[in-house]
């Protein structure tokens, strides 16, 4: 199934331990998820990379009679447009001094992420990973000249075990199953993440 478009990418800071979402202060909105959309002017890429591990091919006979694959380890190459400032400190675990400055913490702080795309099929294709870390390499700040010059947003996020998956790093989900169950694919995914009344999900569908 072809994928078509990058509708949402969503983030939520979790328990690093009980991989459970951080809400409100603690957290990333006072629901805990937030959605990188029309405030923040949406994400441009989220490459992910490392679905399948290293493979290894097993001879018998002189011939190759089979190939083992090592464990996944997936990474998110994100670029976004203007993130907002705070919530990107707290993406990567950075603590803020109370002045307007912000230091890295000793450990990266755990997320949660949440990528979602179309398909040619219609219905849409999220790619759920549940217990991440996410670091900003570089800042490559150029001057101004006819033209601005803009540097996005990027973010290089590690995908790790997590508890709801099954100690897996990640889950695909389609909307158009008929088993999907978009509050359930949440719950799974945020950790425990469960809407309150009249909240929408807002997942870009």
């Amino acid at each position: 199934m072809a994928l078509v478009g990058l509708n949402m990418v969503s983030f939520a800071l979790i328990d690093p331990t009980t991989q459970q979402i951080l809400k409100g202060d603690a957290g990333l909105s006072a629901d805990g998820i937030y959605r990188v959309d029309t405030k923040d002017m949406g994400s441009k890429t989220a490459n992910i990379t490392g679905l399948v591990g290293s493979s290894a091919k097993k001879y018998g006979n002189n011939v190759a009679q089979m190939v083992t694959y090592g464990a996944a380890a997936p990474q998110i190459a994100w670029d976004g447009l203007n993130l907002d400032f705070d919530t990107k400190q707290k993406i990567k675990g950075f603590v803020s001094d109370g002045k307007g400055g912000w230091t890295p913490a000793d450990e990266p702080a755990h997320i949660a992420v949440l990528i979602e795309s179309g398909s040619l099929s219609g219905g849409s294709v999220y790619f759920g990973f549940g217990n991440c870390t996410a670091v900003e390499n570089e800042a490559n700040i150029q001057s101004n000249d006819d033209n601005k010059q803009i540097t996005d947003d990027t973010l290089t996020i590690s995908a790790l075990d997590t508890i709801a998956f099954n100690h897996k790093p990640f889950k695909i989900y389609y909307s158009k199953d008929a088993e999907f169950d978009e509050a359930a694919m949440l719950k799974d995914v945020m950790g425990g993440y469960v809407a309150g009344t009249g909240t929408g999900t807002g997942t870009g569908k």
